[in-house]
């Protein structure tokens, strides 16, 4: 890894000296390009230099998609700094804990979550006087984004960055307490970018990120359009009709979407009236995208689609062109040429092909690990006969006679009624192929008679009228004895985190009153 590596903020460099006028970014109707947003993130590395950070000091952001964030987040790297994204969308509490856990020092601010951030302030003492900065406002303890740039040039600060240094923290999705702050180096990001040719980035792509850059998902295509010098379009939040418009109007090539977005776009009553034709290829990953959605999409939407399965740990990587491969869409594909992805039982033994187990996996695209948290990182590894480190997954699954693999439910999502493991995922199946549904999470519930058992909740279409014992009854045909749902009920919405997966913790602790924490 070492003899190749390069840093992203070095590729980003050279496209500026050779491309100095092309567009790098476009956002709400504005463009950054190239010579523009490296001289920014020059800047932005020397105002941190300026404030007395280095080498390994973290930068947290809490905001939308701008030019300021992506301005703020990689002049940080490229200061040698480690950028920590963080969600709008969590609770005070939670998001005080996760700026005090990653030893953030200097933090900037949306203007969307300038309250969620005024009300943890205060009990942050690390962050110091004039080091918390507002993007796109000012006043009060925010200091404007521009006065960090201001009164320093735009030369490069001749940081060398090296293989080990440190990339960014991601926090996990946490579902009790702080979530756990996932470490990447700069090696393991540039093991991401390293693939971008073979996704056909490059000067003439046109990427369109609607995700939030917080999330893994993002930096999966986001990081290979920088590095390969492709234009990048933000959008502030995602909308549908805006997505279609924006895709046409600038010829979009690729993007990352998680499935609840694919979902969304697909049922748009003008998506077919949107020229897509630009597109080269769509990814997807965050949670498992349904076969019936996937042949959807390879239907009405030219290029191709790559379903991503992997976590934000790194380690296992399985990669699907559904294109190339019509007949598994019910699987994540085959692992990548760099991925080693093997099936344990829970006694940490290795399963043959057909047998049901936890996903383990291991590549150079890993995770440093839990920062701050030795023990949390070592509790997830799993070593080989041969002595090699994995990381599990948390995932069942099974690899079919091809190599391909299925995925079947979270383990800690796995349902054991009478003794049987039933998976949620192949009841949601049958579920989703109900005309009437449009949306489905099935969970356990207690049962006296079998432990617990499974239910499904769903959403159905407007104006549908339909019973939900009818919709029980329809699924419980196709399905086997064992499996076979105890009712369901039909919900208005189901919840979702801000990158779409549904949050059964939620959906599941009403129905377990006397155990609490129990769907953690």
């Amino acid at each position: 890894m070492a003899d190749d590596f390069r840093a992203l903020t070095d590729m980003m460099a050279q496209h500026a000296r050779e491309r100095p006028d092309a567009i790098a970014l476009r956002w709400e109707g504005r463009t950054r390009t190239w010579g523009e947003l490296d001289a920014r993130m020059n800047r932005v590395a020397r105002g941190l230099h300026r404030l007395g950070l280095g080498r390994g000091d973290k930068v947290a952001l809490v905001t939308r998609n701008s030019f300021a964030a992506i301005e703020l987040f990689f002049g940080a790297v490229r200061a040698g700094c480690c950028a920590v994204p963080l969600s709008g969308m969590s609770t005070p509490e939670t998001l005080r804990l996760m700026i005090e856990d990653s030893d953030s020092r200097v933090l900037g601010v949306g203007s969307e979550s300038r309250e969620l951030v005024e009300g943890v302030l205060s009990d942050l003492p690390q962050l110091a006087d004039g080091c918390v900065f507002g993007l796109d406002f000012d006043g009060g303890a925010f200091r404007p984004f521009e006065a960090l740039l201001e009164g320093v040039d735009a030369s490069d600060p001749g940081v060398e960055i090296k293989p080990g240094d440190d990339f960014n923290i991601i926090y996990s999705s946490g579902t009790t307490g702080v979530p756990k702050g996932i470490l990447h180096s700069q090696a393991m990001r540039y093991g991401m970018v390293a693939r971008a040719d073979l996704w056909r980035f490059g000067p003439d792509a046109v990427n369109l990120t609607s995700t939030p850059i917080y999330s893994n998902t993002t930096m999966a295509a986001l990081l290979p359009a920088l590095a390969s010098g492709a234009t990048t379009v933000l959008m502030t939040k995602f909308d549908e009709q805006r997505f279609l418009e924006l895709s046409a109007e600038y010829g979009a090539t690729h993007a990352m979407l998680v499935p609840v977005q694919y979902q969304r776009l697909l049922a748009h009553e003008r998506f077919d009236r949107h020229d897509l034709s630009s597109y080269r290829l769509k990814l997807c990953t965050s949670a498992p995208l349904r076969a019936e959605t996937k042949r959807d999409i390879l239907d009405r939407w030219p290029g191709d689609l790559i379903e991503i399965y992997g976590l934000t740990e790194g380690g296992a990587v399985c990669l699907l062109n559904a294109r190339k491969h019509p007949g598994k869409l019910h699987t994540v594909g085959r692992p990548s040429r760099m991925s080693d992805v093997r099936i344990i039982d829970g006694e940490g033994r290795e399963l043959p092909v057909g047998s049901i187990g936890e996903v383990v996996g291991r590549q150079r695209v890993m995770m440093t690990g839990y920062y701050k948290k030795p023990d949390a990182t070592a509790a997830i590894m799993w070593e080989s006969p041969a002595g090699e480190r994995f990381q599990k997954t948390g995932d069942m699954g099974r690899f079919d006679e091809d190599g391909f693999l299925q995925l079947l439910d979270r383990k800690k999502d796995v349902i054991i009624s009478g003794g049987f493991n039933v998976y949620a995922v192949d009841l949601e199946a049958a579920l989703s192929r109900h005309p009437a549904v449009k949306d489905v999470a099935v969970i356990g519930i207690p049962s006296e008679r079998w432990g617990e058992t499974p239910l499904g909740l769903v959403v159905v279409g407007e104006g549908t009228d339909v019973e939900a014992a009818a919709i029980a009854e329809w699924a419980n045909a196709q399905l086997g004895k064992n499996q076979r749902l105890t009712g369901v009920e039909i919900r208005e919405s189901l919840p979702r985190n801000a990158i779409g997966k549904v949050l059964k913790r939620e959906l599941r602790d009403p129905y377990w009153p006397d155990q609490p924490g129990s769907g953690a």
